[in-house]
């Protein structure tokens, strides 16, 4: 990483998952973290405290301060288009939790606004901006599985209402297997395998209804609104394809990813997770274990990777235009199941290059401002 000033940066959005992004990013370098902000603004002054960030309040006041440069966007999805436009009339550059957008429409409304206004939005997932995924990126532009042919992906679990206390929204629009999950595995396959092209699906809900199994809830039902279960083949403009399934139907959690080519597979660690090792199947039964090298530092890399791209000048690697092609595919996933026919995916984004297995967010070396 160059030396630079640290960027400005502001949250919003004071729930769960914004521990994990806080405790991340207040140790990088190349960003300042300065407020944060919720609808329950003692739940912003909480999480705060509890990271050392000097401001805490509503949204109005967060986006009225001139030094936050980013805002980091942890809204629950459905508003997530909403937050984001409201940064964007700010001035601010924007990092989105997944999905960009619940539609199409909304979510190009976003990166077109931002565009016109010389401002960037950027999004989650980052995860393969970690070790694993870039490791096998490598691996398979050095040509160790020779020419790619094909993938296989899964994701099986019964569901998240055993253990999250709060998990309806993860049965609505915008969440689900595919949307809430998705999002980890069709972005590695960009990485990995380049655009989509086409989709067919098959879908399924087991349970009209389910039962929060844990926290003060516990017992209550709510309904289910989506697919629980995908089945879908895609194409990707290379001609490679891929099979993968998303389920909260499985009594059987298990998750896989592997990519095969004219001459060997390699299997990718978690996608849901930044390191792990790999396996390389070539000759024989016995697989070669490969250590990941990369960045281990886990969600918000891709905020300072964004903040370091805006200092330099040049394309961030988790850009907006990526995130649009992932919904793009999901949205395209659902309609192909709804219909039972092959849909094709139009958006085509251009896949940023790899990192430098020595890049970290947390070697910036910022200067005076």
């Amino acid at each position: 990483m160059s030396a630079h000033r640290p960027v400005g940066v502001g949250l919003v959005g004071a729930g769960v998952i914004s521990a994990e992004y806080l405790g991340n990013l207040t140790r990088f370098p190349g960003v300042d973290v300065r407020f944060v902000a919720d609808l329950d603004e003692s739940r912003a002054a909480a999480q705060a405290a509890a990271f050392g960030i000097p401001g805490s309040g509503s949204v109005e006041r967060l986006l009225a301060d001139d030094d936050i440069e980013i805002v980091v966007n942890l809204t629950l999805p459905k508003v997530h288009v909403e937050v984001g436009l409201q940064a964007l009339a700010a001035g601010k550059h924007v990092w989105s939790e997944k999905p960009l957008g619940l539609d199409r429409a909304s979510a190009r409304l976003l990166l077109d606004t931002a565009a016109a206004a010389g401002l960037r939005v950027a999004a989650a997932p980052d995860t393969f901006l970690g070790a694993g995924v870039q490791t096998a990126r490598r691996l398979i532009e050095s040509g160790a599985i020779g020419v790619p042919q094909s993938a296989l992906t899964l994701l099986q679990s019964p569901g998240p209402e055993s253990w999250h206390p709060n998990p309806d929204f993860l049965f609505q629009d915008g969440a689900g297997p595919l949307f809430d999950v998705g999002p980890y595995y069709l972005t590695a396959l960009v990485q990995l395998l380049g655009p989509f092209a086409s989709v067919d699906a098959a879908l399924g809900t087991a349970h009209a209804n389910r039962t929060i199994g844990s926290g003060p809830r516990a017992g209550e039902s709510f309904p289910v609104t989506v697919p629980t279960y995908v089945g879908a083949g895609y194409r990707f403009v290379n001609g490679t394809s891929a099979q993968s399934v998303f389920s909260f139907d499985s009594k059987l959690q298990r998750t896989r990813f592997e990519i095969a080519g004219s001459e060997g597979t390699l299997v990718v660690p978690d996608v849901n997770g930044f390191d792990g090792d790999l396996l390389l199947y070539t000759d024989g039964d016995e697989p070669r274990t490969i250590a990941a090298e990369g960045s281990t530092t886990t969600r918000g890399t891709g905020v300072a990777e964004l903040a370091e791209a805006l200092r330099e000048g040049r394309p961030e690697r988790a850009t907006g235009e990526l995130a649009y092609h992932v919904l793009d595919a999901m949205a395209s996933t659902i309609e192909a199941g709804e219909a039972e026919r092959s849909v094709v995916i139009e958006s085509r984004p251009e896949v940023q290059p790899a990192l430098s297995p020595e890049w970290s967010a947390l070697a910036a070396e910022p200067v005076a401002s």
